[in-house]
């Protein structure tokens, strides 16, 4: 079965050409004006995340300056698997 779909007819009236152009470029104005707003909504919005987590982790590291660093340091065991061979670099 093979699904096809019927060719529209263009109308012959020059104005209503003419009409539907217009509103054609009016509607890929709009979308385009659209995703220029949403974009430029994109872009503020990422660069004031970005300053509000730059400007909070320098306050925070400026805070902890004054005390020693304390290394995190996490315990495990371990087991030598063979001593006599070693590793070449």
């Amino acid at each position: 079965m093979r699904f096809s779909m019927p060719m529209p007819r263009r109308s012959r009236h020059p104005l209503v050409r003419a009409l539907s152009l217009i509103v054609g470029l009016a509607l890929v104005g709009v979308l385009m004006v659209f995703g220029l707003v949403v974009a430029g909504v994109l872009l503020v919005g990422g660069s004031l995340v970005f300053a509000l987590r730059h400007w909070s982790r320098s306050r925070s590291t400026a805070s902890v300056a004054g005390r020693p660093h304390q290394p995190e340091v996490i315990e495990g065991e371990f087991v030598v698997l063979n001593q006599r061979r070693h590793a070449v670099r």
